[in-house]
């Protein structure tokens, strides 16, 4: 195995793992609280979370280390349909500006720390709670895991093979976030977004000089997706219109409904906060867009692989000399602690708020939901590494695209009381098992692909799974809610 590690790569990727190692553990005494035994304090970062600082962590959990080696390897594997992440991250932002000041002010004057907290203030229903709660969960689970499966990729690719070296740098991140909660992925987003931003600039400058330039970028991959045929090429086809739209609109629906974005909007320090944000974060787009045509330049550059998520460190091993394909190894890597550690401290926020303090022990104090969160952030970690470990990827891999169709069904019940009055409990609870339970079937039922195709009038329509889901979802409450309104009248106008 030795034979096969690049020293120069791995003492440079070490570095920078001890950098940042450091800094998680420092981050205990960065912006040091009277105590980090309180909920608010470990897994929200005091919400004191400024402008700058809050636009690293949430670019950090948003834009992950997943991200950086999938968008090219879609990219790369069909072409133009990989894109359809940049219309996705131009949607979110309005969404984001126009819903997460007002979720972040009802969280913030009530104390909420989960958007579960939020709907059961808001509906007094416990079981719309849970179903909320449940959902964040298992969404995250396979989120965490995906970044497991981006830290594998570049551990390979300098030689470290086995189990044992994913298994200590998760081990490592698990340590400082237990101490330090989510201080230390604020910090560290610091380091991360700076190295990914020079990682991209340098490989988008350099990269096309050294393969005859953007034409030649272009041209080479033209004529490996002509060669392939089928739906690949530099243009979408047009019957991929309706389902890379309806994909990226209910990727952007769904995007900020996950605890660890969340996480994120209920730490900032205000409203405004949160809209200069959603001003500032289209920058990633940027980065976004450019990342992506990495897939294209792997083709000019002649790589061949059956693994497409290896693409982003072989391109980088084949044309960068060791020291700096050893930086955007370092970077990609810390771009899985951060969010990482978000999504465990995200889902950890909910198991101690949801289920623990609401089944468990009601009258637990700040310190004991303190306690059980770190508690639970370790358990998390152990069990997403776990699931890497022993599952086949591919599991994770399906896991994740049920989770983006099972989180968007929590769009109703967490936005909508925010802005009316006429939804109840029961209805929106009712909506969200069939579009939970309906959308999982479609997605089973096409062999867990996230598109689904339906006959319309003579002819067949493509659309993303979660948007039909969502669909379903909301068509159910509202029918369900005019019924209740029309038998309980009484209630209907006490909830207005």
């Amino acid at each position: 195995m030795s034979g096969g590690i690049d020293w120069t790569a791995l003492w440079v990727f070490i570095g920078f793992f001890v950098l940042v190692t450091a800094m998680g553990f420092f981050a205990a005494r960065w912006r040091r609280p009277r105590t980090l035994a309180h909920l608010d304090e470990w897994g929200l970062g005091g919400r004191t979370f400024g402008t700058w600082i809050t636009w690293f962590l949430v670019g950090g959990d948003f834009y992950t280390a997943y991200t950086v080696i999938a968008v090219p390897a879609v990219v790369y594997a069909v072409g133009a349909y990989g894109f359809f992440a940049l219309p996705y991250t131009i949607i979110v932002y309005p969404i984001v500006f126009a819903i997460m000041p007002k979720l972040w002010a009802v969280a913030a004057a009530s104390g909420h720390v989960t958007a579960a907290d939020v709907v059961h203030a808001r509906y007094k229903s416990r079981p719309l709670e849970l179903a909320v709660a449940i959902t964040g969960v298992l969404a995250t689970m396979p989120y965490i895991a995906l970044q497991l499966v981006g830290m594998e990729v570049v551990l390979a690719a300098l030689g470290l093979t086995g189990e044992v070296p994913l298994a200590v740098a998760f081990i490592i991140l698990a340590l400082y976030t237990y101490s330090s909660g989510l201080r230390a992925p604020a910090l560290i987003a610091f380091v991360k977004d700076i190295m990914i931003y020079i990682v991209v600039i340098v490989a988008v400058a350099i990269i096309p000089m050294k393969l005859g330039g953007y034409a030649n970028v272009f041209a080479s991959a033209e004529r490996v997706f002509a060669a392939k045929g089928g739906a690949t090429g530099l243009i979408l086809a047009p019957s991929q219109y309706l389902p890379y739209a309806t994909l990226a609109l209910g990727s952007a629906l769904a995007a900020f409904m996950y605890p660890h974005t969340l996480t994120g909007i209920f730490a900032s320090n205000s409203g405004n906060t949160i809209r200069k944000n959603a001003v500032l974060l289209p920058a990633y787009t940027i980065l976004l867009g450019l990342i992506a045509l990495m897939g294209y330049m792997a083709h000019a550059a002649g790589i061949v692989t059956t693994t497409p998520t290896a693409v982003v460190p072989l391109l980088f091993k084949a044309l960068f000399d060791s020291w700096f394909a050893g930086f955007a190894f370092a970077a990609i890597a810390i771009g899985a602690l951060v969010p990482a550690a978000v999504m465990s401290i995200g889902a950890a926020n909910l198991f101690t708020r949801n289920f623990w303090k609401a089944y468990v022990n009601p009258q637990v104090t700040h310190a004991g939901e303190a306690q059980v969160a770190k508690v639970t952030s370790l358990v998390v970690k152990v069990g997403a590494l776990a699931c890497i470990l022993f599952l086949p990827t591919q599991f994770a891999l399906d896991l994740q695209l049920l989770g983006g169709l099972w989180i968007l069904q929590t769009f109703p019940a967490v936005v909508f009381g925010l802005f009316t009055n006429w939804f109840r409990g029961g209805p929106l609870l009712l909506g969200w098992a069939v579009g939970f339970v309906g959308g999982s079937w479609m997605a089973w039922s096409d062999g867990l692909k996230p598109l689904h195709s339906l006959v319309l009038g003579g002819g067949t329509y493509t659309f993303y799974v979660g948007i039909l889901a969502l669909a379903l979802n909301l068509a159910v409450a509202v029918v369900a809610n005019l019924v209740l309104r029309l038998i309980q009248p009484e209630r209907a106008a006490r909830a207005v």
